[in-house]
């Protein structure tokens, strides 16, 4: 695990100096606190022969595999590729055992070296052979070429900068900035999207003309050309005929057979343990391939409905674990600041404090630990889904019961106050009735809905927005599932866009911000492939999801665990923003910068704060989106918008 950074360009002017390429190399130190390398060849002007561009690459290193050797950059025999990579390779052993046999020299026992000797077999092709998650840079001086690649679920970060003869990459946003030309003026359509779902979705990041890679995807920069590909597309669109029994075995072997591969660490490896099924399943496979009480670790808070370290510590007893429970009360005042600047860009998923704090408290103990996530979007795990399920068999009604379920009377029902209040819940699936099932999802997933959003910004921010639709991403993702049924279509578009953008965009910055390397076995492609193609039945019966996986792993467990309702791993924000958030809000929300920044209206900004600390309503979420992109203003100070940008 590690960060890395680096350049290519094809003029003297445009050369990256030494001290660049270091500063955007100490930017990301808390990815790699063990190790640190570089490499650096000049640019090269051509008489008869086509110029050779000049590169940098630089890397911070988290030593799991191979401590004492597998320094990067790493090289193939002849010092003619060079490549640095943040992840792992989990089936290295294998791809050594081929790549020695084929009469390649390897000089490490790690896994990054295979990446150089199988580029030089396979050429870009060689990232069909990965079983991991990854983000390379590998240079190749032969062709002149500069690759890059992400992982095919988005487990690791890549961004860049294409500017017109130089290419800028790095693991975080923050390294890009270390450079001193790079400028830093928001994107308009990119704040936009932040406020319609609490993130920026690839490929934009916040700043102009800077973006992520997406995942499965990868980049060349060859001879001044460059050149975006995807190199992996699961089958989205057809179920597979295999019966349950079948499926069941397959499943069984392919999570298996994960986990046992991220279980290869040469540093203190242990477990996420929230108790729920996800994690609940990998801590009992973990197990199962140790010969050692393996370490899990779970994180609970002073609020009940939000603590399930009970739940964790009764699987971990049950498994025969060694088990670490943290009970920590989150000070959002004191960690928000320190999350933005890891975050880089706006960020609204609240639960990122939990991972961070949890994160933070295993470091302690372990380097590696395994997660569940991923679970939730390839075996039907969310509430959201048991809504679309009800909604499409609503959708089936007569049109007169349809138009009296989707009335104005039960849209009046009074908004909840409560985070978790299940008459909030029923008045916006009530409120959605009267749209398509797309339109439908569309709002569900938001933060700020169309209208919301109209009436937040001021006429110059308005005027300064094209004529994009936020949701013009979120439509596209839905054209490949468009055939199957209305659930499984939206679990799938969530492992497209939410999962990489979200969930796994929060887990890789918050647990690196810890030097801590998280993963994540239900992302092995292979399980994914599997998943994707299981008709909604054998995940989800009446109402409860996950079904083939409690049919699969069930006998692992114990029972409470298949009983207990999902928690998820969230904060009470609901509750901070009229206590001990309240006058912090205040003061940053109708803050003078904040009201004449000219992004948005401050009785807008007022009404939110009243109603919610009234009782009237909940916008939690609304106001957490909105605190947070004011510190991120604060603590970067981009360039804003105006009607003219």
């Amino acid at each position: 695990m590690c960060g890395i950074a680096g350049a290519v360009w094809t003029h003297p002017e445009a050369a990256l100096p030494p001290e660049a390429i270091a500063r955007m190399s100490r930017e990301l130190v808390h990815r790699g606190p063990d190790d640190e390398g570089s490499y650096r060849a000049e640019y090269r002007p051509g008489g008869a022969y086509p110029s050779t561009p000049g590169v940098a690459l630089a890397y911070r290193r988290l030593a799991i595999i191979d401590p004492a050797g597998s320094r990067q950059p790493l090289t193939n025999e002849d010092g003619t590729i060079q490549a640095v990579f943040n992840g792992e390779i989990y089936n290295y052993r294998e791809l050594r055992n081929r790549l020695e046999g084929s009469g390649h020299a390897l000089r490490t026992c790690g896994d990054g070296e295979t990446l150089v000797h199988l580029y030089e077999d396979e050429d870009v092709e060689f990232l069909d052979h990965l079983v991991g998650m990854f983000a390379i840079a590998l240079w190749d001086a032969r062709k002149g070429r500069l690759l890059l690649a992400r992982d095919r679920l988005g487990q690791k970060p890549l961004v860049y900068r294409l500017d017109r003869d130089r290419l800028l990459f790095a693991s975080e946003l923050k390294a890009l900035l270390a450079v001193p030309d790079v400028p830093r003026e928001i994107d308009p359509s990119a704040l936009d999207e932040y406020l319609t779902y609490g993130y920026v979705p690839h490929p934009n990041t916040i700043y102009r003309g800077t973006c992520k890679l997406p995942p499965a995807h990868y980049a060349v920069f060859e001879r001044g050309r460059f050149t975006v590909r995807r190199y992996w597309q699961p089958d989205l669109a057809t179920e597979s005929e295999a019966s349950e029994d079948e499926q069941v075995e397959r499943l069984r072997d392919v999570i298996t057979d994960s986990v046992a591969l991220q279980m290869q660490s040469d540093a203190p490896l242990g477990v996420f343990l929230s108790g729920g099924v996800d994690s609940s399943v990998i801590a009992a496979l973990a197990q199962q391939h140790s010969d050692r009480p393996v370490q899990s670790f779970s994180i609970g808070f002073p609020v009940a409905e939000f603590d399930e370290t009970d739940f964790a510590r009764s699987v971990a007893n049950h498994l025969g674990m060694q088990h670490h429970a943290f009970t920590v009360d989150p000070i959002a005042v004191q960690v928000l600041p320190e999350l933005v600047w890891h975050f880089d860009e706006p960020f609204a998923d609240s639960s990122a404090i939990p991972t961070y704090y949890l994160a933070r408290l295993t470091r302690e103990h372990a380097k590696v630990a395994l997660s569940g996530d991923g679970a939730d979007e390839l075996f039907g795990g969310y509430g959201r889904y048991k809504a679309v399920k009800l909604a499409s068999m609503i959708d089936r009604l007569p049109r007169a019961a349809r138009k009296l379920l989707a009335s104005r009377l039960w849209q009046r029902l009074p908004g909840g106050v409560r985070q978790k209040s299940r008459l909030e819940h029923w008045r916006r699936f009530a409120e959605a009735l009267a749209l398509s099932p797309r339109h439908r999802y569309q709002g569900w997933m938001s933060i700020f809905p169309e209208n919301h959003r109209a009436a937040l910004y001021t006429d110059d921010f308005l005027a300064a927005l094209p004529e994009s639709d936020p949701f013009e991403w979120l439509r596209c993702a839905f054209e490949p599932v468009a055939k199957r049924d209305p659930v499984s279509q939206c679990a799938l578009v969530d492992l497209v866009t939410y999962l990489p953008c979200d969930l796994m965009q929060k887990v890789d910055l918050a647990t690196m911000a810890c030097g801590l390397e998280c993963r994540s076995p239900f992302l092995d492609h292979r399980v994914v492939e599997l998943a994707a193609r299981l008709p909604w039945q054998m995940k989800q019966r009446v109402w409860r999801g996950k079904r083939i996986l409690r049919r699969t792993f069930g006998h692992l467990l114990p029972p409470g665990v298949f009983r207990r309702r999902k928690y998820g791993f969230s904060v009470p924000l609901d509750w901070w923003f009229r206590n001990e958030l309240r006058e912090y809000a205040h003061e940053v929300l109708l803050d003078r910068q904040t009201l004449t920044s000219g992004l948005f209206r401050a009785e807008a900004i007022r009404t939110l704060l009243d109603e919610h600390t009234a009782g009237r309503a909940n916008h939690a979420g609304r106001l957490w989106s909105l605190l947070v992109l004011a510190l991120w203003v604060d603590r970067w100070n981009p360039v804003l918008p105006t009607a003219s940008s």
